[in-house]
């Protein structure tokens, strides 16, 4: 199949930013755009009902989750619920738990049913980033099903209730992801471990020209006093190339703060502006906030730098109500940015691109173990106080560790997913590979 007739249908849902953010790169093959479950064009009311069931309250939880006691009491009980069991001791975890009964309950409802009538229309491959609509279609036996794993680590009810016969298919992005899947009894040829898809205007073509500049950019402005580049300048040269790692100084040290899908932990970019007013008024480095698609974050933002004296020129405030414009944004950012500053969400994955990732506290059980992939790879760090990121984050700028965590990320974190994907579409399989270039 050509790569320009290769079309999917693609289906991810309207909760937060992640399941959105991972379709993302697949707009160009997406049969009328990204369907999103549970709203009126994939959904009838008595669907939309249903939906809401399974989705609501997460985001508002996440919301109020910094109210004292109450707000923590009721995370904690939604937390409980969505937990994933520690994968050691090593045992068969494939027998389905209650989230997973309980969808499928609410398929034997007619959940997804609409859906299912407008892919049936046009036989093509489905591609969700949710696990949901992904189960519905193994439920009706629709035969090339996709699923994307947004996480380092899952739940049981990503996984249908009888996963040996099941024709789902995996796209897994890390080894993490791929041992939960085989645990839950996904049977190994039913699993391809791509990486998280990323968007093709961070990467360039499939020899990830945009990248390899950006990164032997970025490498230089995270090394003020040359502790990384002596260590690894014969690396670098080798996988990026010598004409990428020649220094061009265009800008200044930048960072950027992402508050979540959800809105949550917009308190932290406020402290984290406040402490490094001096240095941005100086224009010794660049702070960007990322606000999403939350209007109310984008306008407590705004008022908060109005309130330290700084202006959305010197602290760029990146927000849009549509989120294909939002994404595009964020996309170009991450081109002229060298540290990341987020909940360790499905932007850990951004960690590919070689950019390190300061972890703002978790927020739920899939988080929890973002962080500590993170943390295994050596790409993430865990913040310390905002309120003093003037000091232990300009020492770790300063000395180097930034740079050892965004060539950590690049060398070890899969960055090719959007093009493994293309792969097992096009040809129902995909080449295993060891290069960091094309994993």
């Amino acid at each position: 199949m050509a790569k320009e007739k290769c079309k999917a249908w693609v289906v991810s849902i309207n909760m937060g930013l992640g399941h959105q953010r991972a379709t993302y790169p697949l707009l160009d093959i997406a049969e009328d755009g990204v369907l999103l479950v549970g709203d009126k064009e994939t959904s009838s009311p008595e669907e939309i009902k249903l939906w809401h069931r399974i989705t609501g309250g997460y985001e508002f939880i996440s919301r109020i989750k910094k109210i004292p006691l109450s707000g923590n009491m009721l995370f904690s009980i939604m937390d409980k619920f969505m937990d994933i069991a520690p994968i050691y001791p090593l045992r068969d975890m494939s027998k389905p738990g209650f989230q997973t009964k309980l969808i499928y309950k609410y398929i034997k409802k007619g959940l997804g049913k609409s859906l299912m009538q407008r892919i049936e229309s046009k036989s093509l491959p489905l591609i969700c980033s949710y696990p949901v609509p992904a189960l519905i279609a193994d439920y009706y036996n629709y035969s090339r099903n996709y699923c994307i794993i947004t996480d380092a680590e899952i739940n049981r009810a990503w996984v249908p209730k009888d996963p040996a016969s099941s024709r789902t298919v995996y796209f897994a992005p890390c080894s993490r992801a791929l041992q939960r899947l085989r645990q839950y009894g996904v049977l190994d040829e039913r699993i391809f471990l791509t990486g998280f898809p990323l968007p093709k205007t961070v990467l360039g073509t499939e020899k990830l020209e945009v990248l390899r500049h950006d990164l032997g950019q970025r490498l230089h402005y995270l090394d003020p006093k040359q502790k990384f580049w002596p260590l690894h300048e014969l690396n670098a040269k080798h996988f990026l190339g010598k004409q990428y790692i020649q220094f061009k100084k265009e800008r200044i040290f930048s960072i950027a703060f992402a508050v979540g899908g959800a809105g949550a932990q917009t308190d932290i970019a406020l402290k984290i502006a406040k402490s490094l007013r001096e240095k941005i008024l100086k224009k010794e480095l660049k702070l960007y906030l990322i606000a999403g698609i939350r209007e109310e974050v984008n306008n407590h933002f705004k008022h908060g730098l109005k309130d330290l004296g700084l202006s959305t020129d010197l602290v760029p405030i990146i927000y849009s109500s549509d989120i294909y414009e939002y994404f595009d944004k964020f996309s170009a950012l991450m081109r002229v940015i060298d540290v990341l500053w987020t909940k360790p969400s499905e932007l850990s994955f951004y960690s590919g691109l070689g950019l390190p990732i300061i972890m703002a506290d978790s927020i739920g059980a899939q988080e929890r173990y973002n962080k500590k992939w993170l943390l295994e790879i050596q790409a993430g760090i865990p913040q310390e106080d905002p309120e003093y990121a003037n000091e232990w984050l300009i020492d770790l700028w300063q000395y180097g560790r930034l740079a050892e965590s965004a060539w950590d990320g690049f060398l070890k974190a899969r960055k090719f997913g959007t093009y493994k994907i293309y792969e097992v579409l096009r040809t129902g399989t995909m080449i295993r590979e060891t290069s960091p270039l094309r994993r």
